[in-house]
């Protein structure tokens, strides 16, 4: 069954399709979603319902007595809460007909996730750029900053996506960790091997809250390529140590858990190698982490296409010791 959305992007918002179980005790798609949404008014459930705002795949409204054996999804527009306007504002680098590329700053999620909806890079694109057929061809973390590309048409979607699929993209990232205890500048090791060099790990998301985690013995899924840029004090006093990281790959995580595995976690990372309580986010340190190029051979138009992040890392050296 196609999944294309039968309701139009609102707001720069896509709508939410649900899956209606089949078997339950629920006699009606009504019953079934009023329990499924307990912290909704029933009574505003069903006053959508009989407005026709709930519609199946086919694009026609449900009404109180349909039933989960004649809809195995149904489509509705998420109603909008109360969002705090988050102060990160994301920079568009180049646009065309059919790509966006976005200079993302720390803190903004690149699509609507949890608690964000409207303050993320792909609602405020669409809305800024008044397209709702903006799509993310890949994404970044919420505490990563830096490049993400988006498509512009729904006909471009795909060839730029196997771009990243068939590994044609050459991503460059750049982190600050704390300089590990006893770091040597001509010896150049970390973890017992010479610098630059090349990590692989098997990798393994079990998603949810879970953390991505590496699985020793298995066949490497993850390929990061590392170098150090120098090492010094930064800005706020910190030993810090400066790394450049090519990944062939993209796994969840896969920067993070790599760097922290060779004892230099990333600053400001609350995941790896340890999981911190949740807190609010910290300008003063957001994750050290920065998307700083992307280079590919653009599919449709043949040109050669690099784009640099032109965003820094606070943490970075800013009194160089090599």
């Amino acid at each position: 069954m196609s999944t294309r959305p039968p309701l139009p992007v609102r707001d720069g918002v896509g709508p939410t399709r649900l899956r209606i179980p089949a078997g339950g005790p629920w006699s009606t798609i009504a019953e079934f979603m009023t329990a499924r949404f307990e912290h909704l008014d029933p009574a505003e459930l069903l006053r959508r319902i009989d407005a026709g705002e709930i519609v199946g795949a086919d694009g026609r409204a449900i009404d109180r007595h349909s039933t989960p054996a004649e809809h195995e999804f149904v489509w509705y527009h998420r109603q909008l809460p109360d969002e705090q306007v988050l102060p990160h504002r994301e920079e568009i680098l180049f646009s065309d007909a059919d790509l966006v590329v976005v200079d993302k700053p720390h803190f903004l999620p690149t699509t609507p996730s949890g608690r964000y909806l409207r303050e993320t890079a792909l609602v405020r694109l669409r809305v800024r750029l008044d397209n709702p057929h903006i799509t993310p061809v890949h994404r970044l973390d919420r505490p990563t900053a830096g490049l993400v590309m988006f498509t512009a048409r729904p006909e471009a979607r795909g060839v730029y996506q196997s771009l990243f699929e068939q590994r044609r993209v050459d991503k460059t990232y750049e982190a600050v960790s704390a300089l590990p205890p006893g770091w040597d500048p001509v010896a150049r090791t970390l973890d017992g091997h010479t610098v630059p060099l090349v990590r692989r790990d098997h990798l393994h998301s079990p998603g949810g809250p879970q953390r991505t985690v590496t699985r020793p013995g298995l066949a490497p899924n993850a390929e990061t390529t590392l170098d150090v840029l120098g090492h010094g004090t930064s800005a706020a006093g910190r030993p810090v140590l400066h790394t450049l990281l090519r990944p062939r790959t993209g796994r969840l995580h896969q920067l993070r858990v790599q760097l922290a595995a060779l004892g230099i976690p990333i600053l400001g990372d609350r995941r790896y190698p340890e999981l911190l309580p949740e807190a609010p986010d910290d300008p003063a340190l957001p994750l050290q982490l920065l998307a700083r190029e992307l280079e590919f051979t653009d599919p449709i138009s043949g040109l050669v296409r690099r784009f640099r992040s032109e965003r820094t890392l606070s943490e970075a050296p800013v009194d160089r010791a090599d």
